[in-house]
């Protein structure tokens, strides 16, 4: 179909969509070949896209269709990706003409920078040129400096920090810990949602549903706190380490109603822990460019999202599957039974996962106590105005700017003055 690129790209949007599809349907349709059988899991991923691939496979192939007449030619759609490429060309062709006429034109006022003398450029190329050694110099300066002799000298919130500057620095040290018994606490409700809702008694079709509460609500919780905190950091000078404590804070509901088992309470416990966890993802990213700069913020990033893995397993692994499997050893042997190699644990009633969540919903609690302390020690910077050393570097590039296009157009001036200007010799 390489006549045809508009039909198999709208094909290939549409694939993209059945995709998507056939992802949501798989936990239904391997509840109906398999039914509760989880040992087929393996086999099921192994054998349907395979079969996928078999049932459609003569639909590939090379397809010979005749052009119609009303169908747009291979040259038609080259033509019409190119023609913004046209406008542009033409708008410089214009901008071009119109210097060049300003540079040949006696009476423009560009010719009077033809009769500027030479010694302001040269002081000028002098000044930045020495301007230029010395920053150059106090770069290499800084470069010779060993960065473990630095990593304790940390600069003002703010200034771009060096790696190790902001791995030791204590700002970081507290919004490391807070996120990670944060994200932790509900990163362990998500995992678990499944469990929680079978031991405490729910249908799966509710199960499927607080799997889609929570995706949904992670979602919104992303796009929500970012443009939020923005608003209220804008308009009166709240500091985003306050609304991450605040979020952190409202978790603890969501914990508390699986601790205690609320009637339907595990779908209000889906909606909030799934926001939550979103909403705290764009917050600590944020907080580690505002407060540790942006020169090394790739490796700032990855360090953050640390916290996912370290938060999970302590929480998750260590307290809630612990706390599970003695809970369920607890039941079987108060029923006389006796677990079997390679059998899972299964767990029924609200103490199965009510001490975990207490002592996730204490973990919650300190680190939002422990987000607080960053909001009281970043109170004055956020006062401050945090964006006012971009909107200084951003005017120093546009200077700069400036100043080259105004040199280069001096030249151009210039040697168009000695060429073309030139005043002709007397003859007779």
């Amino acid at each position: 179909m390489s006549q045809d690129g508009a039909l198999l790209l709208d094909w290939k949007q549409q694939l993209e969509q059945a995709i998507e599809t056939i992802k949501a349907q798989a936990n239904v349709l391997y509840h109906a070949f398999y039914g509760d059988d989880m040992k087929a899991l393996i086999l099921f991923i192994g054998w349907l896209p395979a079969a996928i691939s078999l049932c459609f496979v003569r639909m590939i192939g090379i397809m010979k269709v005749a052009q119609q007449a009303n169908e747009l030619s291979a040259a038609m759609v080259l033509f019409l990706l190119f023609l913004p490429l046209g406008v542009v060309i033409m708008e410089e062709y214009k901008l071009w003409q119109a210097r060049v006429k300003a540079l040949n034109d006696p009476n423009s006022p560009l010719k009077i920078v033809t009769e500027k003398p030479t010694s302001d450029v040269s002081k000028d190329n002098t000044t930045e040129t020495t301007l230029a050694a010395n920053t150059s110099s106090s770069s290499e300066d800084q470069a010779d400096v060993s960065c473990w002799k630095t990593a304790f000298n940390a600069p003002n919130r703010g200034e771009d920090y060096t790696i190790l500057q902001a791995l030791f620095s204590l700002d970081m040290l507290i919004l490391f810990l807070a996120t990670t018994c944060g994200v932790g606490g509900t990163l362990t409700a998500i995992d678990n949602l499944g469990q929680i809702g079978t031991s405490l008694g729910y249908p799966k079709r509710s199960i499927s549903t607080f799997v889609s509460l929570v995706s949904i609500w992670n979602y919104l919780g992303r796009v929500t706190s970012g443009f939020v905190s923005e608003i209220f950091l804008t308009k009166y000078k709240f500091p985003r380490p306050l609304m991450l404590t605040l979020i952190m804070l409202f978790s603890c509901v969501g914990h508390l109603l699986i601790a205690f088992d609320v009637p339907g309470g595990l779908y209000i416990a889906s909606v909030i822990i799934g926001f939550c966890f979103g909403a705290q993802w764009p917050l600590l990213f944020a907080i580690i460019s505002e407060i540790f700069g942006l020169k090394y913020y790739s490796t700032l990033y990855n360090f953050g999202s640390v916290v996912s893995p370290i938060g999970s397993y302590i929480l998750n692994v260590k307290v809630a599957g612990n706390l599970y499997d003695r809970e369920a050893k607890k039941q079987m042997a108060a029923l006389g039974l006796v677990r079997r190699h390679g059998e899972d644990l299964d767990c029924k009633g609200v103490e199965c996962f009510k001490s975990s969540f207490i002592i996730i919903t204490a973990a919650t609690l300190f680190g939002t106590v422990v987000s607080f302390l960053l909001a009281h020690r970043t109170r004055k910077f956020y006062k401050s105005d945090i964006y006012k050393k971009f909107r200084e570097d951003m005017k120093a590039a546009e200077k700069e700017m400036a100043t080259a296009e105004d040199g280069i157009l001096s030249s151009e001036v210039k040697s168009t003055g000695n060429g073309v200007h030139r005043p002709e010799a007397k003859t007779g």
